[in-house]
C-alpha cells in the first residue's frame, strides 16, 4: 500500500507556482543590486562564522591567504578572497576586475533543479577553472566543515530545547529528502 507524504500539499504548492511563474525568469526579473550585494555580506559574516570554530579550516586558508574565489551562477558573480586569518573577505563587484585564482561556475541554470539536488544530499554540477590545489582545499571545505546550529540556537534558548529543536529540523529534512526522492522515482517511473 502506499502511504502519501504529509508533506505532498508542498510539492503541490510548488507545482501550482511553477505553473504560474513566467517561462522567462531569468530576464523577467533581476533582483536590485544592493539586494545582491547586502546578500553576498551576509553570506561571507555566516561563512566566517562558521570558519571561527573550525580551527583546522582556518589554519589551511591561511597558507591561501590572498587567493580568490569566484562563484557564478547564471548572470550572478560572488567573489572573495582568502584572508591571512583564515577567513573570507568580500570582494564587491567593482573592486572585483582583478582575475580570480579559483573560478567555480554551478551548471544547472534551475533553481528548482538546484533546490532539489541540494535537498538530496548532493552537490550540483560545477564547472571548475584555475588552481587545483586551491580547488581542492574549497572541496576539502565543503565535505568538512559544517555548521553546528545547535550550538549556535544554545547560547539563545538552551542546551535541551535547542537539542529538539535541531533533532525535529533534522526529521523534517530527512522527510522532505525521502519525499523529493520518492517523487523523483514516481515521476521516472510514468
Amino acid at each position: 500500500m502506499a502511504t502519501q507524504s504529509p508533506f505532498s500539499w508542498l510539492a503541490d504548492a510548488a507545482d501550482a507556482l511553477r505553473a504560474k511563474l513566467p517561462t522567462d525568469l531569468p530576464s523577467s526579473f533581476t533582483p536590485p543590486a544592493w539586494a545582491v550585494a547586502e546578500v553576498q555580506q551576509r553570506v561571507v559574516l555566516f561563512l566566517n562564522h562558521v570558519l571561527m570554530h573550525e580551527p583546522a579550516a582556518r589554519d589551511r586558508l591561511q597558507r591561501q591567504k590572498g587567493r580568490q574565489v569566484q562563484v557564478c551562477w547564471r548572470d550572478q558573480v560572488f567573489q572573495c578572497q582568502f584572508t591571512p586569518a583564515g577567513l573570507v573577505e568580500f570582494i564587491p563587484a567593482q573592486d572585483g576586475a582583478s582575475a580570480a585564482d579559483l573560478v567555480l561556475r554551478v551548471n544547472e541554470p534551475s533553481p528548482f533543479a538546484l533546490a532539489k539536488t541540494v535537498l538530496q544530499g548532493e552537490k550540483p554540477p560545477i564547472r571548475i577553472e584555475g588552481d587545483v590545489q586551491l580547488a581542492a582545499e574549497v572541496n576539502w571545505l565543503i565535505d568538512h566543515v559544517r555548521w553546528d546550529a545547535e550550538e549556535d540556537l544554545a547560547r539563545l534558548i538552551g542546551d535541551a530545547p535547542a537539542h529538539t529543536v535541531v533533532q525535529t529540523g533534522l526529521r523534517v529534512v530527512e522527510a522532505l529528502r525521502s519525499f523529493v526522492q520518492q517523487r523523483m522515482t514516481t515521476k521516472a517511473s510514468t
